[in-house]
């Protein structure tokens, strides 16, 4: 009766397996999105017109066009367009998780830069420091506490995301969980199929909670460092 409600070694090596994957695929798209984030976000309050341009066109396209279809788009028919050799399936993930979440947390950072108080600023201009030094250690240390909190619920859910790589032959943790249900009813491999994604669920809270968590470790330290309440 037990042997029925646990998976088989192999599977749970299996099921880890593609947990790497996941946690390698959140990790590249959250590194790309903070970085498209923070040039896009501050880029959309730029002095200079066609900068905010550019800024805004990439944030209507990219929150503007469905997650699973700019990963298609990146995956299937950017090769055919630019006619080179293809995409690895990791690099076409990150790069359309990446830049759809960057198009979100742009806005994140815009609000939270607007909300610094603006006798900051013109202090800082009263003390003669450039626009990038101003930006750089005034406005973004204070806008950091207030940036962090919708941050961290927007990564929980681009983690949520990856499971659409696994459409494009990608094994992270979805596609593993299907693989191994798929090969029960193939060659009888024995397998409790809601076991099986009981555990894949477990994982995917269990990597929210550690995201969450780092998230909320951070958020402290900020608002300890900059005075925040």
């Amino acid at each position: 009766m037990l042997e029925e409600l646990l998976l088989t070694p192999r599977q749970y090596e299996n099921l880890m397996a593609g947990t790497l994957v996941t946690v390698q695929v959140i990790l590249g798209s959250f590194a790309l999105g903070t970085v498209m984030s923070l040039v896009m976000g501050v880029a959309r309050l730029s002095h200079r017109r066609w900068l905010r341009g550019w800024a805004l066109v990439y944030i209507e396209l990219a929150r503007g066009i469905s997650a699973i279809i700019l990963l298609f788009w990146m995956f299937f028919a950017l090769p055919i367009l630019f006619g080179f050799g293809g995409m690895s399936p990791m690099l076409a993930g990150i790069l359309a998780l990446g830049l759809n979440m960057g198009a979100y947390g742009a806005e994140i950072v815009r609000g939270a830069i607007q909300s610094v108080p603006k006798g900051q600023t013109e202090a800082s201009i009263a003390l003669n420091l450039t626009e990038r030094h101003r930006l750089r250690h005034v406005v973004l240390p204070q806008a950091v506490p207030i940036i962090l909190p919708p941050y961290g619920n927007l990564t929980i859910e681009v983690l949520k995301g990856t499971a659409l790589v696994s459409l494009i032959t990608l094994t992270d943790l979805t596609r593993a969980a299907l693989v191994i249900r798929q090969n029960r009813v193939l060659s009888d491999d024995p397998v409790n199929v809601p076991i099986l994604f009981v555990n894949v669920l477990v994982i995917y809270l269990f990597l929210s909670q550690i995201i969450a968590q780092v998230f909320k470790v951070a958020e402290r330290r900020s608002a300890r460092k900059f005075g925040s309440t």
